[in-house]
């Protein structure tokens, strides 16, 4: 299976456990990395046989910003699913949703969260 990585996607939304954090909001950075078929698109040269990445950069953001979940597990969730209703051609995608500056005192880091969804087809 074939990958394809999103990286650095950056958003600016109100998912947070604190009630600031939906109200003030807070960026939010996503990286994305989609596993499908690439066989075709790598002889077609064609855009209609891959995923149009403008596609998913919309799906991230429009979620990140539009969405007020109290936790950043929901948030990656829906994001993962939501790429996975997109069409057929992904199969599986990993989420991975960080907070660069999570409103937590004397705490530098940033905070992600990594979810893996995969499609399983019935025969």
């Amino acid at each position: 299976m074939d990958c394809i990585y999103l990286t650095g996607i950056c958003a600016y939304g109100y998912t947070g456990y604190l009630p600031e954090e939906q109200v003030l909001g807070q960026w939010f950075e996503v990286d994305v990395k989609l596993w499908l078929d690439l066989s075709t698109s790598v002889e077609t040269d064609a855009i209609e046989d891959t995923i149009d990445y403008r596609s998913v950069i919309s799906i991230v953001q429009n979620l990140v910003k539009n969405s007020k979940f109290a936790l950043v597990e929901r948030l990656a969730g829906c994001i993962a699913d939501s790429i996975l209703d997109s069409g057929d051609l992904v199969k599986q995608v990993q989420v991975i949703l960080s907070k660069p500056a999570a409103p937590i005192p004397d705490f530098g880091g940033k905070i992600s969260i990594e979810i893996i969804r995969s499609k399983y087809t019935v025969e």
